[in-house]
Parts: C-alpha cells; sequence; structure tokens
C-alpha cells in the first residue's frame, strides 16, 4: 500500500479526506503512482502533471522521505519506505509571489 498526501485544493476537487492508500502492481515510481491515482480518480488527470501524463505541471513538487523527487526522472524508483507504506509520497502546491 502506497500513501500519497495531496495538497487541499486537489482534495477537495477528488473529493477525498485525508491521505490516499494506493495498491501499485509493479514497481513502485512516481510514473505508476501518478497512474494509479488518476485511474482511481480520473479527475485529478492533467492537475499534477500534463494530460497526456508526462510532466509535472508548474507549482507542483513532489517529496517523500525528506527529499525532493521533483526533477528526478519518472521511472526513478520511489525511496524503499514509500514503497513499504511507512512514509507518504507527497505532492506539494508550491508558492510563489512577488
Amino acid at each position: 500500500m502506497i500513501r500519497v498526501v495531496l495538497p487541499a485544493h486537489l482534495r477537495t476537487l477528488a473529493r477525498i479526506n485525508g491521505e490516499v492508500h494506493l495498491d501499485v502492481n509493479g514497481p513502485v515510481t512516481q510514473r505508476s503512482v501518478l497512474d494509479e491515482l488518476e485511474a482511481r480518480y480520473p479527475m485529478l488527470a492533467g492537475t499534477i502533471r500534463g494530460h497526456d501524463g508526462g510532466s509535472r505541471r508548474a507549482f507542483i513538487r513532489f517529496f517523500a522521505c525528506e527529499q525532493d523527487l521533483s526533477h528526478d526522472p519518472p521511472d526513478n524508483a520511489l525511496p524503499d519506505a514509500v514503497a513499504a507504506g511507512t512514509e507518504p509520497y507527497l505532492v506539494v502546491a508550491a508558492m510563489a509571489g512577488g
């Protein structure tokens, strides 16, 4: 079981309370986790990464085990603690301003 924490606006869009628990078949990568998340909550398609399932959207960041994974290749394995469900995979809405 993979634990995913989403920012408030995406939880509201998907009508989710708290963190999401996903079962991912095969290697646990950013791509496989986001594919499963979008399959379960289709309204999130295009909000975290492009509609084609490609690169992450602007102002979205990915973290796990206190590491910024935002620029890592999407097919790299996530940390073992995330794959084991002891640590969450965090999707964070970045802030900008001037």
